[in-house]
């Protein structure tokens, strides 16, 4: 007997469960089986390809370097079945499952209220999960399939990825309506020499995006805290005599000065994207077509 011919798709579903879960309960629940079903399911996997796929770790498992790589082959290929099995006209109203979105603190903010309350309303069976955007393991998490759409900034998504541009945005440079640095005019100058508040989501430092434009003027920013997240920063803004460069967007309804500047930094685009075998995927086009595109 073949190797194709001891390999079915539900044991595809189960080391797919596997890889997202590495927990052989959880897989085992999440496909609606016993712990003692998987677990046959994994030892014919062993068995057709040869490897043990997954390790013990204490609460779960751990996939083998060759269990990785086979897992985006197994996606596409499951993905590739339920297009065969999908019906002709997509309806979203019947269309059940989970799908991930990974966005930036910022796109949370600005974005997904409105494309969540879309997709809620057309297609209330589909469940969502909203993520933290992790740059550095972005690609691993799209290649296998734990994460679908991506909302962020250009520089973050893999080249390769196709993307669609939602809109344009600016930094403004702003502070709390009580703050002492309040003043008719101001020079670039001024405001560089400023306490300043950065958001640094995806590495925890000192430098912001701003940097590179102040120094294009032979200027360096006095940088004095550095926060985890755009949210957040205008309530530092409030308890210290500081100020900030956000993007305009997240600012709406809050309340916080604009300090005007003669000068203004470059503008950049809002993105999302995806892995491109998800290209023809009528989910994955659905969702697409449900963002606001300016």
């Amino acid at each position: 007997m073949s190797k194709l011919d001891r390999l079915d798709i539900k044991q595809l579903r189960v080391f797919q469960a596997l890889i997202r879960e590495e927990n052989a309960s959880k897989a085992a629940n999440h496909l609606g089986l016993t712990q003692q079903a998987v677990s046959e399911h994994l030892k014919k996997l062993r068995n057709v390809f040869g490897d043990r796929l997954f390790l013990r770790k204490t609460n779960g498992f751990i996939p083998t370097p060759f269990a990785q790589q086979l897992s985006i082959s197994v996606d596409k290929l499951l993905i590739d079945f339920q297009i065969l099995l999908s019906p002709i006209n997509f309806d979203p109203k019947t269309i059940s499952g989970t799908f991930v979105i990974a966005a930036t603190d910022y796109a949370q903010q600005v974005v997904l209220p409105a494309l969540i309350a879309k997709i809620r309303l057309q297609s209330p069976h589909l469940k969502l999960i909203v993520r933290d955007f992790e740059i550095d393991n972005l690609d691993d998490l799209m290649q296998s399939g734990k994460v679908n759409l991506a909302i962020a900034f250009p520089d973050y998504i893999p080249d390769s990825y196709p993307l669609v541009k939602l809109f344009e945005e600016h930094h403004v440079c702003v502070t709390s309506a009580r703050s002492s640095f309040l003043k008719s005019a101001y020079s670039l100058a001024d405001v560089a020499n400023y306490p300043s508040i950065i958001a640094s989501p995806s590495r925890p430092n000192f430098k912001g995006s701003i940097d590179d434009w102040f120094a294009q003027f032979g200027l360096k920013r006095n940088i004095v805290i550095s926060a985890p997240c755009f949210s957040i920063v205008p309530m530092y803004l409030e308890t210290t005599d500081s100020i900030a460069f956000l993007p305009s967007r997240a600012i709406k309804g809050l309340n916080l000065v604009e300090i005007p500047l003669d000068k203004t930094p470059d503008k950049f685009d809002v993105i999302a994207a995806w892995h491109p075998r998800y290209n023809e995927d009528a989910l994955q086009k659905w969702v697409i077509s449900m963002l606001d595109v300016e």
